[in-house]
């Protein structure tokens, strides 16, 4: 019987633009990308919320892929949206709008067939939130929390709190530095990881991931790509790779969390080589483990 994945967090519409190019009002939300990614690996139950104009045919989507959406909630008003430009290196967003809609007033509650996940991300939603989530489900094996440089400006003391309480810690360099106020990332990292949680990830774009447990430091390339188009939700596809490996082996051990964190790369990849969830949607679990096998090469001598 295969482990359920759990992911809580936003569903939305993206207008992104690059210096090569751009789209507007196309899927987006880290549970979009999150669960696309995920789904390779495992049952994916999304909990989220849309309003009146999020498109059926972009839900359908989702379920067509397995995902099961019992959990997103239908609420009057307009859907999750944001705008954002990147320069020519395309590391960092630079977020020209948010308009968080209906998103902004959610207040989730668990399904009843839903408490009985075994591996869980707490996407980069209020830590309130984050935190009312780990009361509703009921023994997971594994939680994972991701966060962002708004929540570590502004509700930081309830951020370090639900830290303490969950399995996996995700952040990107930046936010790493930002929350431990200090320049080495493997400083910050530690930092972290005496909070409580097992492991930490640190998701540094071009230049790979990096994990810390208690006993192991482990250190990732990202996968080579000829084109990079849209890194948007690249770090939830990235999660979503990570939860998905953990949940196919049903343990979080060093070495599982070293692999997951190989996944989480390789399923990052295909999502920055289209705009929207596009490339992560059309991504397949042979074409994954054919990138996983080529990105160990990478570093093997």
């Amino acid at each position: 019987m295969p482990s359920h994945i759990l992911v809580v967090g936003s569903l939305a519409y993206d207008d992104v633009r690059t210096p090569y190019d751009s789209r507007s009002e196309v899927l987006g939300g880290a549970a979009s990308y999150f669960s696309l990614a995920a789904c390779l690996y495992a049952p994916v139950r999304l909990m989220g919320v849309v309003g009146d104009d999020f498109r059926a045919s972009d839900l359908e989507r989702l379920r067509a892929k397995g995902i099961d959406l019992a959990g997103v909630e239908h609420a009057k008003g307009k859907s999750f949206r944001w705008l954002g430009r990147y320069d020519h290196d395309l590391a960092t967003a630079e977020t020209l709008n948010t308009d968080l809609g209906v998103f902004g007033d959610w207040e989730p509650t668990v399904p009843p067939a839903f408490v009985d996940s075994e591996f869980v991300f707490l996407a980069n939603i209020l830590p309130e939130i984050q935190s009312r989530m780990l009361e509703q489900v009921r023994s997971p094996k594994a939680v994972a929390l991701d966060t962002m440089n708004y929540w570590i400006e502004r509700r930081r003391a309830a951020l370090a709190d639900v830290m303490t309480r969950v399995d996996i810690v995700t952040v990107n360099e930046a936010e790493a530095r930002q929350f431990c106020a200090t320049h080495n990332v493997v400083k910050a990292a530690r930092q972290i990881l005496a909070l409580g949680p097992r492991a930490v990830i640190v998701k540094r774009a071009e230049y790979g991931a990096l994990l810390l447990t208690a006993d192991r430091i482990f250190w990732t390339p990202a996968y080579p790509l000829d084109e990079v188009r849209d890194p948007t939700g690249a770090g939830d596809a990235f999660a979503g790779g990570v939860l998905g490996h953990l949940a196919r082996a049903g343990k979080v051990d060093d070495r599982t969390l070293c692999r997951a964190v190989l996944h989480g790369t390789v399923c990052a990849s295909f999502a920055v080589e289209e705009f929207s969830v596009d490339g992560i949607e059309r991504a397949d679990l042979e074409v994954v483990e054919r990138r996983v096998h080529e990105l160990e090469a990478l570093v093997t001598a």
